[in-house]
């Protein structure tokens, strides 16, 4: 019976999985079917006149709501990619420039959009966490005012198609992703008089990924050089991501995110503390779970500080000899609730308490951010003019699945994929090139502490006084808390302003 038991959730598994692509397929063959293909349901660029009232005065920009066609070797059209441009009018020659676009892969750029750098910001209520009235206003952080800004969505997200599936397909892939990004960059530049506009990138956690990527296809294949790169809750290294459980190294570089969340859960929040954090995962922490299992009264006292500073009860620390894992998403905020990885501080009623691991949707992800999505098409439409009957598409599973994770440098797998590499290059080759590394402390599913220990591998003559990392409280999209948006801007304002002195 046991043996039936499973053959039989297998068979719903796949059954149910079918089904969920099934209609992902017939959602975009309803598209493709449309009179005149995909593509006719894309409607012209769209240019609008506004005015943006920051600190400063008024600034009036123009917005370009529109795509951008990517041609195949057969001078056919292969895809559109849509974008929304910020200009400010009567701007100086050297007024920056800079390309934005998020992760997943499969994100669309929506969630830096209202939430960062656009002139437009999305809130939710008091609590930041609630999105079923969000309000959209003016931004008074928005990067509008030292950057002009084109937004990027690619192909699979927002509204940015190929023209059929398997066209798709060759798309989804860190290098071909890359190249296609680095064109659809030069062909906004090129088209817009701006090839000689000081460049910027910014990607958001995939996206950060991504950026260095895009930077280095341009400068290979499409001969621009960036000045610099803004990634916030980034990727850099996969071997962190997907390492093995019993990692020592990626459980002692998490462990300071957790603590601060549990400062945060506990409202007690100290930068000094979660300094602290940082010197015992690196010191007694990593060479205890690096070692044999400690023993007596050296385990007792381990798996209590462990504990304290994670909320997760001392037998569990015990449990897993120190190796958290995914122990802290049932565990950290007791026993009816869950917390996420995006926000480790932000917790949620568990919605399966009987279950051994945890079977929740994510509080966040699944939560008050789906409405970046809703926000957008509203916001296209009735602000931007860019009226269409197209799905935009905010978290696309589809792209995620089917990724291809081989890279030009080697590697066929997510553990192998890496863009410090790229990183050495750009800072190398391109003296005025910086990077800002921007994190959460809350944020559990890229903490921190991976991105400071690539940042503390750069060779020193390669990196100083060119190669920052700031944290801010929250999570992964920590940008979503007003406070920690403002600082961030106003650090990604000096981040520039250095560039232009």
């Amino acid at each position: 019976m046991f043996y039936i038991s499973q053959i039989v959730a297998l068979l719903f598994a796949l059954l149910a999985t079918s089904a969920s692509a099934q209609k992902l397929d017939d959602r975009l063959s309803l598209e493709q079917s449309a009179p005149g293909g995909i593509f006719s349901l894309i409607p012209p660029d769209s240019v609008t006149q506004h005015g943006l009232t920051l600190s400063t005065g008024m600034l009036p920009y123009t917005a370009t709501a529109g795509t951008l066609d990517l041609l195949g070797q057969n001078g056919e059209r292969s895809a559109k990619i849509y974008y929304t441009a910020y200009v400010a009018n009567d701007r100086p020659k050297d007024r920056p420039l800079t390309f934005v676009f998020n992760g997943g892969p499969g994100a669309a750029s929506a969630y830096l959009h209202l939430g960062l750098v656009g002139p437009r910001v999305l809130e939710f209520g008091e609590r930041q966490d609630d999105a079923t009235q969000p309000t959209l206003h003016d931004n008074p952080d928005s990067w509008l005012a030292f950057t002009d800004l084109v937004l990027i969505d690619p192909i699979g997200t927002g509204w940015s198609r190929a023209a059929s599936n398997d066209i798709a397909t060759g798309f989804y892939g860190i290098r071909r992703d890359a190249e296609s990004l680095a064109k659809v960059i030069a062909l906004y530049a090129q088209k817009n008089g701006r090839v000689p506009s000081p460049k910027y990138l910014v990607g958001e956690s995939y996206g950060g990924f991504r950026a260095l990527k895009v930077a280095s296809a341009l400068k290979d294949i499409q001969g621009m050089l960036v000045s610099g790169i803004v990634m916030v809750s980034p990727m850099i290294e996969g071997r962190f991501l997907w390492s093995a459980r019993d990692d020592p190294l990626t459980a002692a570089l998490r462990l300071p995110s957790l603590s601060a969340a549990e400062l945060e859960r506990k409202n007690k929040f100290d930068q000094n503390l979660v300094m602290e954090t940082e010197r015992f995962a690196m010191t007694d922490y990593l060479a205890s779970l690096a070692g044999p299992s400690p023993q007596g009264a050296l385990a007792d006292a381990l798996y209590s500080r462990v504990s304290a500073l994670t909320g997760i009860p001392k037998d569990a620390v015990r449990q897993t000899r120190g190796f958290i894992g995914d122990t802290y998403k049932k565990k950290s905020a007791g026993d009816s609730r869950v917390v996420s990885p995006y926000d480790a501080g932000h917790s949620v009623v568990d919605a399966y308490p009987e279950a051994a691991a945890d079977q929740n949707e994510d509080p966040v992800l699944d939560g008050y951010t789906r409405a970046y999505g809703a926000a957008f098409t509203a916001y296209a439409r009735d602000d931007l003019a860019f009226k269409t009957d197209m799905t935009y598409t905010l978290l696309n599973d589809d792209v995620n699945r089917r990724w291809e994770w081989k890279s030009d440098r080697g590697g066929d797998s997510r553990m192998t994929a890496t863009a410090v590499s790229d990183m050495r290059d750009l800072l190398s080759v391109i003296p005025q090139f910086r990077v800002m590394v921007a994190h959460g402390y809350s944020d559990v599913l890229t903490p921190y502490g991976f991105s400071k220990y690539v940042l503390d591998h750069l060779p020193r003559d390669l990196a100083a006084n060119r190669v920052e990392l700031k944290l801010y409280r929250g999570g992964h999209m920590f940008y979503t808390a007003p406070a920690s948006r403002a600082g961030f801007s106003w650090d990604a304002h000096g981040f520039f302003q250095k560039h232009q002195n």
